[in-house]
């Protein structure tokens, strides 16, 4: 029988962390996404800590990353933590271990994971299965909540108040239209109008639960598919780039059925104070003119340099606490 060394007879297992997950803004009651938007406008103001000391966060990027890549990794060392990159090769679901086997294993070593995969969230779903690490959707197909706290942060910064403004989107309802629409509508007083082709809307699953928080939190959503009688007297106009990444089109001549939603200086009449906000990159010529998005109403790369900060509070906020302490 084996002899426990006296100096270890009374050593007890670590308290239960708890951590929370980020896959959807869904995941978030109205309070946190109020506090995390709150909190990213403070870390832009100079507030500092530390609260990720003695942590490590991995990034695990299957898709092309800028902003998003070196957002999470500049939050992390920010905030006092250790990182680990991966690549889209590095893991062994390339071998086929499962999505939750992998989460499990990770979980033992790391206190967060940040991931852009450009697929099904329910792999991120899986990796969350577990109750030791965080894990942050950095960008799915269905999804980009951390685009859209992004842009809350921007739009707090820029107004100081993000109840009653009123935005235009363009173009396709991809997943950073669909986390805007998720997360705008949580605003009182908001006014959020999209004009997308016809056939690249909202999906239907989407905008039953925006509209459904638009009147729980009197917010007005709206989607049309043409440009006839736009709205006025905007706060911001937005628009992304057409092709998203990881994704492709079945309609070969879509450019065509696109061209009309292009953002040019004309929307500027009927809005001459709105600003205008892009997830770049972007493509001039295409969903922007070159004008708008170097023009003096463009906030397009202050919106970038707020991703840094954004992360730095999703971090906190999704960051593993002993069990009963605070958050």
């Amino acid at each position: 029988m084996t002899t426990v060394p006296s100096s270890l007879a009374t050593v007890t297992d670590p308290p239960t962390r708890q951590v929370r997950h980020l896959v959807s803004i869904r995941d978030l009651t109205d309070d946190d996404l109020y506090s995390i938007v709150a909190r990213g406008a403070r870390f832009a103001a100079g507030e500092s800590a530390s609260p990720l000391a003695d942590r490590v966060v991995g990034t695990y990027f299957v898709k092309t990353s800028t902003r998003t890549r070196t957002a999470f990794t500049v939050a992390a060392l920010r905030l006092g933590a250790k990182t680990i990159q991966y690549g889209p090769n590095d893991l062994q679901v390339n071998t086929g271990e499962s999505s939750e086997d992998t989460g499990r294993v990770l979980s033992g070593m790391l206190d967060v994971l940040v991931a852009r995969t450009a697929a099904d969230p329910e792999e991120m779903r899986d990796w969350s299965r577990q109750h030791r690490m965080a894990v942050i959707n950095a960008m799915s197909a269905e999804e980009h909540p951390t685009q859209a706290l992004a842009d809350l942060t921007t739009l707090l910064r820029r107004f100081g108040r993000i109840e009653h403004l009123r935005l235009l989107y363009l173009g396709e309802a991809n997943n950073t239209a669909t986390a805007l629409a998720l997360a705008l509508t949580r605003f009182p007083g908001v006014e959020l109008e999209l004009r997308t082709p016809a056939g690249y809307g909202l999906p239907a699953e989407i905008a039953a639960v925006a509209r459904e928080q638009a009147q729980r939190c009197g917010a007005h959503l709206v989607e049309r598919h043409h440009m006839d009688d736009l709205p006025g007297d905007l706060d911001a106009i937005y628009t992304t780039r057409w092709q998203t990444t990881g994704t492709s089109k079945p309609d070969p001549d879509w450019r065509l059925r696109f061209a009309p939603f292009q953002v040019d200086r004309e929307l500027w009449r009927r809005s001459p104070h709105a600003v205008f906000m892009h997830d770049l990159p972007a493509h001039r010529g295409e969903e922007v003119t070159s004008e708008v998005l170097d023009g003096p109403a463009s906030i397009a790369f202050q919106q970038a340099e707020n991703k840094l900060y954004s992360a730095m509070a999703v971090l906190d906020w999704c960051r593993a606490t002993p069990a009963g302490s605070a958050s």
